[in-house]
């Protein structure tokens, strides 16, 4: 009678032990912090949190790159150009990790124009790392100079550019570099792009600084405007917001 009674105790202990010891869906549910409520108005519109670089009336959040006068675009019916020769102009505010969202026109320029002088502008991030703006359909040129490519660095998944005179849109996700205090790399920046709906950079490794000649390199830096380049074209551009996005938890 004993053992039996030591053996029916061993079996309501273990019970009672793997009922303790079995995982519970709370258990890995994680309530804090809560993320806070964003307004999502559609596809292309500015979410509540955003930032507007471009409403359509002013470029009061540009200036010159050249002298920090006011930026010296045409605006015009919701719509901002370049103005060739006036320079690159840039935001007054600068930036870390981010989203952008821009929209971008071509020219619908001669014939006889043709490569890198067709459309051509650039986005810069951080007034240092550019994405290719461009007049790329049914316009060859080097792939990794063409439009939504990392310029000299990463050749777009695919051609995905708008006609001459139709809009196109960049969504941009970036991480910026991470530098030690003795001015060294520790991470380097990082890029995803969207152009019309279509995945063209794929969280792709930014090599360093944009450059025309040589090779790119990394220079230590903190934050940094978004930058619109002067090419000679009279590139347009319109609605224009930014997100702020929180440094990565490591």
């Amino acid at each position: 009678m004993r053992k039996l009674a030591l053996y029916l105790f061993g079996l309501l202990s273990a019970a009672a032990y793997a009922q303790q010891s079995s995982p519970k869906p709370e258990d890995t549910e994680v309530w804090e912090p809560e993320p806070k409520v964003v307004i999502a108005p559609g596809m292309g519109k500015a979410p509540s949190d955003a930032i507007i670089l471009f409403d359509g009336n002013h470029l009061n959040e540009w200036v010159s790159v050249k002298d920090g006068s006011p930026a010296k675009w045409e605006v015009k019916e919701g719509v901002f150009t370049v103005v060739p020769g006036t320079g690159d102009i840039q935001t007054k505010r600068t930036f870390g990790d981010f989203q952008l969202h821009l929209e971008w026109r071509s020219p619908d320029e001669p014939a006889e124009r043709k490569g890198q002088d067709r459309g051509n502008s650039g986005v810069f991030m951080q007034g240092r790392y550019e994405v290719q703006i461009l007049n790329s359909y049914n316009n060859r040129t080097y792939s990794n100079g063409q439009a939504a490519s990392i310029y000299k660095q990463h050749i777009p998944l695919v051609n995905a550019t708008s006609k001459p005179g139709e809009w196109n849109t960049y969504d941009i996700i970036y991480t910026a570099p991470r530098f030690r205090k003795n001015g060294s790399l520790e991470r380097p920046a990082y890029i995803t792009v969207i152009h019309n709906g279509v995945v063209v950079q794929n969280h792709v490794e930014i090599h360093g600084t944009t450059e025309y000649i040589g090779a790119p390199k990394y220079v230590a830096h903190g934050k940094g405007p978004i930058l619109l380049q002067d090419h000679s074209n009279r590139v347009s551009f319109r609605n224009i917001w930014i997100r702020e996005l929180e440094q990565p938890r490591d």
